[in-house]
């Protein structure tokens, strides 16, 4: 019975130390460098945001925020490896739809759970995407689309960075909400696509407003809409997909940061508020604006939500679509 107490005892003092290491721990960090992954090549969106951050973040913090692209398999690599690293707060994802929403319903068998295996840091930015169509498709608004592609039910094609990808997944919630058919045309990404979207033989390009910004400010595609809840301040007379009569539509790449699930709270929280601040800075503001991307200003409580509520409205999407990545 003694040995038993004295056991119950050690435990209890052993726990309490650990509790009054953590805030020790996060007033000590970082006291080295910090790698943010990034599961997908150098010079992408999820690339771009997480390089401003991460140069805040040094600043802010004193420590080199490095980052590690680990593209391949749809996300999967670099996102697996986040999930399997060390819970200390050295280690973080950077995370999209695609990483965090979207593949559990396009894998059944992911190797990573968005929401068992990682703990919400903070949201970063959203960026919208643009609703671009061929000078030779003879239409100017989303209503005159909607009535040309009802009175051609699959005739009219849309193109897409790839299956599975954002430019698929905003046309095909689209169709649903609009009740249009529009024939998918994968390519292997943006650039080939945008070669048959300008030369008219696949006319409709739903395409991140980074990208397809350029194309549009020279004339090369025609802007119906912007897919965000506002219009975009780089295309001011460019009316939204809502405003033009598809009531509720909304997509955008939405970015964040997450820890391995067991990192320490106030590591984590420490870390949220210094993203926070950066988020805040005017320099911060200017180069994620530059990039076409609007700061996020969701807290930290919201977005484990708000990711559950992404999961099923995709999974919903993806199979009410058919939408498959083989």
């Amino acid at each position: 019975m003694r040995a038993g107490i004295c056991a119950s005892m050690l435990a209890v003092a052993f726990a309490s130390i650990g509790l009054l290491r953590h805030p020790l721990a996060a007033q000590e960090f970082p006291a080295r460098p910090v790698t943010i992954i990034v599961p997908s090549t150098a010079g992408g969106g999820t690339d771009i945001i997480a390089r401003i951050i991460a140069d805040a973040l040094a600043r802010q913090l004193g420590q080199a925020f490095v980052i590690e692209n680990r593209p391949g398999a749809g996300s999967l690599v670099g996102t697996v490896a986040a999930a399997n690293a060390a819970p200390d707060g050295y280690t973080l994802l950077a995370g999209l739809n695609a990483n965090m929403a979207v593949n559990p319903s396009l894998f059944p068998k992911l190797a990573y759970d968005p929401i068992r295996d990682f703990a919400p840091v903070a949201m970063l930015a959203e960026y919208p995407f643009v609703v671009v169509v061929s000078n030779k498709l003879p239409v100017g608004s989303i209503a005159e689309l909607v009535a040309l592609a009802r009175s051609k039910p699959g005739e009219i094609q849309y193109a897409s960075a790839g299956n599975g990808t954002g430019q698929q997944l905003s046309v095909e919630l689209f169709k649903l909400m609009a009740d249009v058919d529009l024939a998918h045309v994968p390519y292997r990404g943006a650039a080939p696509a945008y070669a048959d979207v300008i030369s008219g033989r696949v006319p409709v390009f739903f395409d991140n407003l980074a990208s397809g910004l350029s194309q549009v400010q020279s004339g090369n595609v025609r802007a119906l809409a912007v897919t965000g809840r506002d219009r975009s301040a780089l295309l001011p007379g460019v009316p939204t997909v809502a405003e033009s009569g598809i009531a509720g539509y909304q997509y955008s790449t939405w970015f964040g940061l997450w820890a391995p699930r067991s990192t320490p709270e106030p590591i984590i929280e420490k870390l949220s508020g210094e993203v926070h601040r950066a988020l805040a800075d005017p320099g911060v503001k200017e180069r994620i604006a530059a990039s076409a991307g609007e700061p996020s200003a969701m807290a930290r409580a919201d977005i484990e939500p708000f990711v559950k509520a992404e999961i099923a409205k995709w999974a919903d999407v993806i199979r009410r679509a058919g939408v498959t990545v083989q």
